[in-house]
């Protein structure tokens, strides 16, 4: 407590004005001669010295505080974007940095608020810079780290949005604490079409966010090693002729399905397409199997695959004569019975003919 003497001269706390300390009436009250002459008694906690460093140290904790509040707060907000990848789930994409686009509402997937996700699916930490193409400039959305097999909400968008979220570069250095390996910085340029976000072929269940995504595979961990040519040729501060990278399209749906170069392995049985199957109908899987397969072949088709085996099981036989049936509308296949050897009698193989 500040400790108040006569002749003091004093400012009110709480209201302009002061004046100089008269008298000391008791521990709790002084008697104060304002300006006009006046003499008032005022409680001790009403008062600062007005010639003395109280005032400006009492301003100075205030603005500390607010500080401490406003970080915070970031830190909050940040935290709150920010979330673990399911690295053990049933089919997780292969390791590496991928840029997703998730519906809020899953159910309606072409419609509502979409996150805009940086995946992290590595063991390595990301020191990660995003930028957008504005014209033919680059304006940066967001930078920061990600801890391994992480992921960070860049920004959540609306549908009008999507256009400025189509084309831009993301970069970043991978750091690991310890590794055998070196790591080349990942530079990926990415352009998506705007029509594909209309579409609901392209957003696919992704094994690590457990969501429907539009996900677009920036790099796999595997080609951001660096070889042990260049390893040397950057120890010793050589010029390394690196191949331009080309600009990265989303994952096709068919990719995880992928066996070989154009070659794809489908496997419709229910509990391969859904985790949990308590409360669906005979009817309601029966709709999910035919409208994957829909999904399956169309992507094969448009990303060049040569061949497709489609497992239906033998069951009661309803989803493989729907499959012949549907297959008579796609031009420019052929279909067969898979090998009994590999796939029993419970598979159909789609060649797809070249398009030429």
């Amino acid at each position: 407590m500040i400790k108040f003497k006569p002749g003091d001269r004093v400012k009110f706390l709480n209201e302009k004005g002061g004046g100089i300390v008269r008298r000391i009436i008791d521990s709790r009250m002084i008697l104060v001669a304002i300006e006009d002459g006046f003499e008032i008694p005022v409680l001790v906690n009403d008062l600062l010295l007005a010639d003395g460093p109280q005032e400006p140290e009492k301003r100075n904790q205030v603005a500390e505080s607010v500080r401490q509040e406003i970080a915070h707060q970031a830190e909050e907000e940040d935290a709150a974007r920010r979330g673990s990848l399911r690295r053990f789930a049933k089919s997780p994409e292969q390791e590496g940095i991928y840029l997703a686009f998730v519906p809020h509402d899953q159910q309606w997937i072409l419609t509502g608020l979409m996150d805009v996700v940086l995946v992290n699916h590595s063991p390595a930490e990301l020191l990660y810079s995003m930028s957008l193409q504005e014209d033919r400039e680059l304006a940066n959305a967001d930078y920061g780290q990600l801890a391994p097999y992480s992921k960070v909400n860049i920004e959540t968008i609306s549908r009008d949005d999507i256009n400025y979220w189509c084309k831009g570069i993301i970069q970043a250095l991978l750091v690991i604490e310890k590794s055998r390996e070196a790591y080349l910085p990942l530079h990926a340029p990415f352009d998506i079409k705007p029509s594909r976000f209309y579409k609901e072929g392209s957003y696919v269940m992704s094994g690590v966010l457990g969501d429907k995504a539009l996900m677009v595979n920036l790099s796999s961990l595997v080609a951001l090693l660096a070889s042990e040519t260049q390893s040397q040729m950057q120890k010793f501060d050589l010029p390394v002729d690196e191949p331009m990278r080309k600009i990265v399209k989303e994952t096709a749906m068919i990719d995880k399905h992928r066996q070989s170069p154009g070659v794809a392995v489908v496997d419709l049985h229910i509990g391969e397409l859904v985790d949990n199957i308590l409360g669906m109908s005979s009817k309601d899987m029966f709709a999910l199997q035919i409208n994957y397969f829909h999904k399956a072949l169309e992507s094969a088709i448009k990303n060049d695959y040569e061949k497709v085996t489609f497992i239906h099981g033998v069951g009661n036989g309803v989803l493989k004569e729907a499959i012949a049936n549907a297959l008579k509308n796609y031009e420019g296949t052929e279909n067969r019975m898979a090998s009994m050897s590999k796939f029993g009698v419970g598979a159909i193989e789609v060649i797809i003919r070249d398009k030429s």
